[in-house]
């Protein structure tokens, strides 16, 4: 039956992004609005909240030069929605899933709610498949796997949106013939990086599999909330209709939460932490959770969500809070990103959860997980080594700790770092790990089995 519009000059109250309309009737929560003006133009809103016969509009594009005897609001009886279709491959869109590349209007094959529908726990499948980044921090040592959510902690100016980039362009599954998608997700950035992210995806050629959502910094709170979800929604298409890998990329989860909290604190609701809603955490759970694999189908939703932390803090509620939904975390470092070294990713704070289930005979290799383990250990020990030199002198170190101290200055040269363009496979990985492993005494590597050490260590 079809939804049936209801138009009112009901409008009490005004304040900052938010329009309060009374005397209203089946109306209902996440409806969208048409306000109609005096000069003839149309904003669009959304129904935050319904109580009684009073309904909390938010207007997508602002209530400034608004007057509540001048405006008139149509209730459309829907939902925001996106048309979707797989030819939005190669396009970019706004928060909204409107075209803002020039291009002509996507003819939807169907029209589907931005809210999505929950995933049945006992239909989801576990994450257990590769994908390869070309990054040898991620791919060796907190590896990716099909269905995961794995975020990006980073602060402000640290190079984590080039890295976003090179993963979107990088990134594949090693099972050839199956279709891998990226849906790039951006929100609240400058245009500067804006126009970084579509030239870069155009100059690789990468926008031919891509989806690119762009809302600036400039543009209303409303969309920067809509985009991750308008986003996802178009994941989904592509991964459980048109059976497709899609890896999903959110940068900058910071710049959403900031306009929750706007949002929020425009509605007078009782602040959280750092005056964040004390609904945060399931706000981002309802968008983190969106990702993963269906039993019976091909396809596939991966997160990398990307996150600046403030003031580098991970106690901060936005990383602390992503960190309890998320299976994981990368870290990008102030003092590798110092040193020169890009990615400047620390691999000692980082983790991926699920690493163990994407790797090893069949998948990538089967002496990876030793490898991984192995040069976790060695690094470790040669930055204590550093600490104790700092402290004591070097005087004070062993032989031994020497040797550790040059092994993680060559572990952050040679495979920390790498070119922004340099797409690494995992057995170029491993053979790096290899060759860092060939500086430590045979006697020093208890974490490798005896058979792969005489099958890949460095001979002489």
């Amino acid at each position: 039956m079809a939804a049936i519009a209801r138009e009112y000059r009901t409008v009490r109250q005004i304040t900052g992004p938010l329009m309060l309309v009374e005397g209203v009737e089946g109306v209902t929560y996440g409806e969208l609005t048409d306000i109609k003006l005096t000069d003839g133009g149309i904003r669009r809103g959304r129904v935050l909240e319904v109580s009684g016969d009073m309904a909390l509009v938010q207007v997508f594009e602002g209530t400034s030069g608004l007057a509540p005897q001048d405006v008139k609001i149509k209730f459309l009886g829907k939902g925001l929605e996106i048309g979707v279709s797989q030819d939005m491959l190669g396009r970019v869109f706004d928060g909204f899933g409107y075209p803002i590349d020039d291009g002509p209007s996507i003819i939807p094959e169907k029209y589907l709610n931005v809210n999505g529908n929950p995933m049945n726990p006992y239909a989801r499948d576990y994450p257990n498949e590769f994908i390869q980044t070309g990054i040898s921090t991620i791919d060796l040592l907190n590896t990716l796997v099909r269905g995961q959510k794995l975020p990006l902690f980073s602060g402000s100016g640290l190079p984590h949106s080039r890295l976003a980039a090179q993963i979107a362009r990088q990134a594949t599954v090693l099972r050839t013939g199956e279709k891998f998608a990226v849906v790039f997700a951006a929100m609240g950035i400058t245009f500067e990086e804006s126009e970084f992210f579509v030239a870069d995806f155009r100059r690789t050629g990468a926008i031919e599999r891509s989806v690119l959502f762009i809302n600036l910094a400039d543009g209303p709170p409303i969309e920067r909330l809509s985009l991750p979800r308008t986003a996802l929604t178009t994941a989904e298409f592509l991964a459980f209709e048109k059976n497709m890998h899609v890896l999903v990329i959110l940068t900058d989860m910071t710049n959403y939460c900031e306009a929750l909290r706007e949002i929020s604190a425009a509605r007078r609701e009782v602040p959280g932490r750092r005056g964040y809603p004390g609904y945060l955490y399931t706000d981002l759970s309802t968008i983190y959770e969106r990702a993963g694999r269906i039993k019976g189908k091909t396809g596939s939703i991966t997160q990398i969500p990307v996150l600046t932390m403030p003031e580098d803090d991970k106690t901060h509620p936005i990383p602390d809070l992503t960190g309890y939904i998320t299976e994981g975390q990368i870290v990008v470092h102030r003092g590798l990103h110092a040193q020169g070294i890009y990615p400047p990713v620390d691999v000692l704070p980082s983790l991926s959860r699920l690493k163990d289930k994407g790797i090893g005979e069949g998948k990538t290799r089967e002496d990876h997980a030793d490898v991984m383990n192995q040069l976790y250990s060695a690094y470790a020990r040669g930055k204590e080594a550093k600490e104790l030199a700092v402290v004591l002198g070097e005087s004070a170190l062993s032989e031994e700790d020497i040797l550790f101290v040059k092994f993680s200055d060559a572990f952050e040269n040679r495979l920390v770092c790498q070119g922004e363009d340099e797409n690494r496979t995992i057995e170029e990985s491993l053979g790096i790990g290899w060759e860092l492993l060939g500086m430590l005494p045979k006697g020093q590597l208890k974490r490798v089995r005896d058979a792969f050490v005489e099958k890949y260590y460095p001979k002489p």
